[in-house]
């Protein structure tokens, strides 16, 4: 591994680790917007676009398991 290798892995993790982080986030909010919909009453479509969002980041962050 060359020097150049370490250098480009070190920004590539850290930026793995915020993307999973704002997934988390996302899944958060949804779940609590979810949590004060009665069981009765149709899903928000905010929800859906939070755990859309979350599930595009992670796959994002998938990405960087690589570099």
């Amino acid at each position: 591994m060359s020097i150049n290798d370490t250098s480009a892995t070190v920004p590539a993790a850290a930026l793995r680790r915020e993307l999973l982080r704002l997934a988390r986030v996302e899944e958060d909010r949804a779940a609590v917007e979810a949590a004060k919909v009665p069981y009765w009453a149709s899903c928000p479509p905010t929800i859906q676009a939070r755990r859309t969002a979350a599930a595009i980041l992670r796959a994002d962050a998938d990405t960087y398991l690589t570099a």
